[in-house]
């Protein structure tokens, strides 16, 4: 037998294979089609203040291993989430649950966060510093060290949940990132977010999406997510979500190696809503093809 257990902040998962915000909406609309007590913990769709209708369509475009999307954030607002959304999955789901938020100011993310906070059924807080498909909002906040550690500070000073914080791909040095998020008291960090893309429509010679320029996701952008995940291993003492181009259980391996305690699957899930499930499935017979027999073994192990 091999142990698939991994703990983030003392929040035990019994896998570290978890669906990213945004791409398997509040996750009862996937237990339809199969058990989603099988996944390690849920990152519920991303939420803000108020209700968001999101971005103008087309915004979603598909590309040579991966996609681009400008959803914008698309959500009923905190008070619905609290109210319908997460009660609504803790029907059908007993594990932990990982709520998303971003904000638009400072307050805004405190508020959310304190919001959240008081919910029972949620375990760890995500705070989206990172989203590139919002006008003035999220990236403004994650391409800045200073202002990272900011609403890190801010967001902490009213939670005493585990509060990750989720980074951009989109700056010069993710290291200064990670490490502000240190210095501002993250209990760890989740890596990376969407990069960004633009595909244009050679019959309408015009951009795809509506918004023009949206995040690139998938498979392809698996290599850099890996080199993010191992740089901000090395230069920080947080647990780490990887996040990026993950589609199989060997990924799950790979990304662990390079420092993630848990990973987040993303694109995979709007290619094959069974994604999670088989990656899950097939992570035992993975770990023993390579002679695996604990998970917690690995962290970091290409750093050795």
């Amino acid at each position: 037998m091999v142990n698939t257990k991994v703990s983030l902040c003392g929040v035990e998962l019994s896998n570290p294979v978890i669906p990213a915000s945004g791409t398997f909406g509040f996750g009862y609309e996937f237990n339809e089609i199969y058990d989603i007590n099988i996944l390690g913990a849920i990152s519920i769709k991303g939420t803000t203040k108020e209700p968001r209708f999101g971005n103008p369509t087309p915004r979603i475009a598909e590309c040579t291993s991966g996609l681009i999307n400008s959803i914008g954030l698309q959500n009923p607002g905190i008070d619905a989430v609290i109210s319908k959304e997460i009660p609504r999955l803790r029907e059908v789901y007993h594990k932990p649950i990982i709520s998303n938020i971003s904000g638009f100011s400072v307050d805004e993310y405190v508020e959310c966060c304190e919001k959240i906070n008081a919910v029972k059924d949620v375990d760890i807080i995500e705070v989206n510093v990172s989203c590139p498909n919002v006008h003035n909002g999220g990236m403004s906040f994650g391409t800045e060290p200073k202002n990272v550690e900011m609403v890190t500070k801010a967001v902490k000073k009213v939670t005493d949940k585990p509060v990750f914080i989720k980074l951009t791909p989109n700056v010069t040095d993710i290291v200064s990132i990670a490490k502000a998020c240190e210095q501002g008291g993250a209990d760890g960090v989740s890596l990376i977010n969407t990069s960004q893309g633009l595909r244009v429509n050679l019959k309408t010679r015009r951009p795809v999406i509506a918004n023009k320029i949206g995040g690139f996701s998938g498979r392809a952008i698996f290599p850099i997510a890996m080199k993010m995940v191992y740089q901000v291993y090395a230069a920080v003492k947080l647990p780490i979500m990887g996040i990026g181009g993950v589609a199989t259980a060997e990924d799950v391996l790979e990304m662990m190696m390079a420092g993630a305690t848990a990973v987040q699957v993303g694109a995979e899930n709007l290619v094959n809503p069974y994604a999670c499930r088989d990656i899950i499935n097939n992570l035992p017979r993975v770990m023993e093809k390579y002679g695996i027999k604990d998970l917690n073994e690995i962290i970091g192990e290409a750093h050795k």
